[in-house]
């Protein structure tokens, strides 16, 4: 997987029988669901995961699932946010790109390309797209590229990745260009919104460095582009964000995902995630594969509410935050926590144990010293 990653030919698309399987796994009517961005940078964020490396593999509506399990969520983007956000885009790409590119520094906005991208399929467009890249920086020019489609070998099976654009420099320069429509105001964004978008395009670059790998003179920047409305109006204002740490964060975890083949492999006989079959079976199907339940999945997954659900059912400690699941290392349940604390379980060489043992007695020595008044009531 890490060698996928970091050079070799473009993804192709999954053997015949491990689409196959998918495809029965998802059900005969349904649609595979495409592995966007957002998505990846969610699924790299928690590689821990195989319950969504394999229903994201497998293209399936996390969201239709989760309703049938009788855990809905409330997550998604509003109507009204994908308006505004789609007009704005329209704002910033407008004169054919004339504006955007301005935000670039290219004066006068004319002297640019934008060739034509479409094709037949995610992967006749990923071939177009990797084909202009390759055209554009022989050429030596300014070219636009308008919605690309990326290729990106993600655990064994290819996901299709579309960035709101790229832009070609003269010298062979490749960089990102992200549209969001939450508002800069005072040169100075959202912390946690720009974070978001970081991860999101530190995906795009990392799908792009495998076509930049073959193609002469070509160079990703690792600096992207970001494009917002300034403060409260609706004209663009761009600001530069580096993406080295996201980006090495992405590909290291990318790494660390287990094969979808290898975890469809292990499901056991009949399981499935047809919605059109009863809710007792699809649970049954769901709870076949591990889950790495955080705190953090809330905002990332459909299914979280349903395993968060679940984990709190059986006391996991992921329910209290990934960074207390590190430290508690093989104590995987409150009540394991608990009985390595009163001495009553746990390995006494395991330094987590060692610590919470310490915990423990301090705190009774600390109550024991206390001196505690009950106030009248009323």
């Amino acid at each position: 997987m890490s060698e996928s990653l970091d050079s070799g030919p473009p993804p192709q698309a999954p053997t015949t029988p491990l689409r196959l399987r998918l495809a029965e796994l998802r059900g005969p009517a349904a649609r595979p669901r495409p592995l966007d961005a957002r998505a990846l940078a969610a699924l790299a964020a928690n590689p821990g995961c195989q319950r969504r490396a394999l229903l994201d593999g497998a293209g399936v509506d996390k969201a239709a699932l989760a309703a049938a399990l009788g855990s809905p969520t409330a997550s998604g983007q509003s109507q009204f946010a994908f308006m505004r956000g789609n007009a704005f885009e329209a704002r910033v790409k407008s004169d054919g790109g004339a504006e955007l590119m301005r935000l670039l520094g290219v004066d006068p906005p004319g002297e640019f390309t934008v060739p034509d991208l479409s094709a037949v399929g995610p992967e006749g467009r990923a071939a177009r797209t990797a084909l202009a890249l390759r055209d554009a920086t022989a050429a030596g020019g300014w070219t636009l590229l308008d919605h690309p489609l990326l290729a990106l070998d993600v655990a064994g099976s290819p996901a299709y990745l579309e960035p709101d654009a790229v832009v070609v420099h003269p010298d062979g320069r490749w960089t990102v260009v992200e549209i969001k429509s939450f508002p800069m105001i005072d040169a100075s964004a959202d912390a946690a919104k720009v974070g978001a978008a970081a991860r999101q395009a530190a995906v795009y670059v990392l799908a792009l460095e495998r076509v930049a790998d073959r193609t002469d003179g070509a160079e990703v920047a690792h600096r992207v582009l970001l494009v917002c409305p300034r403060d409260f109006s609706n004209l663009p204002t761009a600001s530069v964000v580096d993406v080295r740490k996201q980006l090495a964060v992405t590909r290291r975890q990318l790494a660390r995902l287990t094969r979808v083949e290898d975890i469809a492999a292990a499901l056991p006989p009949g399981a499935t995630f047809d919605l059109e079959r009863p809710a007792d079976e699809l649970t049954f199907a769901v709870e076949s594969v591990s889950a790495a339940y955080a705190p953090d999945c809330l905002a990332a997954c459909e299914l979280a509410f349903h395993c968060r659900e679940r984990a709190r059912g059986t006391g996991a400690v992921g329910t209290l935050g990934r960074s207390v699941r590190g430290e508690l290392g093989g104590l995987t349940t409150v009540g394991d926590v608990l009985a390595a604390a009163r001495g009553t379980g746990g390995d006494p060489s395991d330094p987590a144990v060692v610590a919470l043992r310490r915990a423990a007695a301090l705190r009774a020595a600390a109550l024991a010293d206390a001196d505690f008044e009950v106030a009248p009531c009323g």
